[in-house]
């Protein structure tokens, strides 16, 4: 299997699993956030948040990215 197909596959797995994914990835990285007592907090909120895009469910799903700050 390319690469291309690969990443073709991964798009339509995203697509149709989006908002169980990023179910996944909040309980994981809640839990991560408790054992480090919120040691990589900052961090672990991007995860999410990059994660979420992935819920179609939300309607957050096609918001593009905000621009980084000057």
């Amino acid at each position: 299997m390319n690469l291309a197909k690969l990443v073709q596959k991964a798009k339509q797995v995203a697509d149709k699993n989006g908002e169980k994914i990023a179910a996944g990835v909040g309980k994981a990285t809640d839990l991560v956030d408790k054992k480090t007592k919120g040691k990589h907090h900052d961090k672990l909120e991007k995860l999410d948040d990059l994660a979420a895009k992935l819920d179609k469910t939300k309607g957050d799903g096609d918001t593009p990215p905000a621009a980084p700050p000057a």
